[in-house]
């Protein structure tokens, strides 16, 4: 069975006219129970997590100083919300939920988190919607609590995973692959071990013609024991946030080739749902939804 990891606090509330469009944590689910792609027991509430998974991932002194609102004002900006108890214990939910996705998908081959994504946290700050890295505290919770070897992240999100690429720099048992476009945020981009970077407007054609050129040679090269996938859509051309050009078949094909190499390979994957900024809520909707639908037909 599909497992998914949310809970209502994922929907965080914001200011009136905030860019974040929230909403759609609240949505999505409702829309995948309405249609018949899922039912209530393929979803799971995570549960705070104890400090010592987040601390193989974060600095202690940023968690300390994010746990007690100690941030200066400046990093806060950084962050984009508003600094909140209430904000931080949803961020700690939200590792957990992937945390607990991991054991779901080395039971079922794969399991999925509403939210996370929050690629842009660094191991000693924030960045743009994100204050701790899910996909990061994951990979190391497989490693020193389930005993794998060798993790893959792709991260299909327009935006670098700046923050993953900074955490794993050094430690060649992680690999990150990073798709994104070129002349977006972040502007000063880190290195990942596979950065592609794509031109403005790139379509759909071409977006999936060099995905589909590189992913299945990098699994191969790096024999992962276990996959992140950190499906963003705002590879859409409708994004306000992102620059490229593809469509909604586009981008629901692009999780087609990825979620069925993972399925032919037997590799267990989580999967994270990034951005996506499109003015029409419905948009990030059926993108986002498309995930979902494809995991429970190619995997169940």
């Amino acid at each position: 069975m599909l497992k998914i990891a949310y809970h209502p606090i994922f929907t965080h509330p914001l200011p009136k006219g905030h860019r974040f469009p929230m909403e759609k944590y609240d949505l999505l689910p409702k829309q995948l129970l309405h249609e018949g792609t899922c039912a209530d027991e393929n979803f799971f509430q995570p549960e705070l997590p104890i400090d010592e998974h987040i601390l193989k991932a974060h600095d202690a002194n940023y968690f300390r100083e994010l746990t007690s609102l100690s941030i200066e004002p400046r990093d806060v900006r950084k962050i984009g919300f508003p600094l909140s108890n209430e904000l931080v214990e949803r961020e700690l939910l939200i590792a957990d939920g992937t945390m607990k996705a991991c054991d779901y998908a080395l039971e079922n081959k794969i399991a999925m988190n509403i939210a996370g994504g929050t690629h842009h946290a660094f191991s000693n700050r924030g960045e743009a919607f994100c204050l701790l890295n899910d996909q990061a505290i994951a990979t190391r919770y497989l490693q020193n609590i389930k005993g794998l070897k060798k993790v893959l992240i792709v991260d299909l999100d327009v935006h670098q995973g700046n923050g993953t690429a900074e955490i794993f720099r050094e430690d060649s048992s992680v690999f990150t692959f990073s798709m994104h476009g070129k002349n977006n945020y972040p502007f000063r981009k880190e290195f990942s071990d596979l950065d592609i970077e794509l031109k403005d407007q790139t379509g759909d054609a071409e977006y999936l013609h060099i995905l589909k050129e590189t992913l299945p040679r990098l699994i191969e090269e790096q024999q992962p024991d276990f996959i992140f996938y950190l499906s963003g859509v705002d590879i859409l051309f409708s994004d306000k946030l992102g620059k490229l050009g593809c469509t909604i078949a586009g981008c629901k094909e692009r999780d087609r080739f990825v979620l069925q190499t993972f399925h032919d390979l037997k590799i267990p994957v989580q999967v994270s749902m990034g951005g996506g900024y499109s003015p029409d809520i419905k948009t990030i909707l059926e993108a986002h939804s498309n995930t979902y639908r494809l995991a429970q037909e190619i995997f169940f």
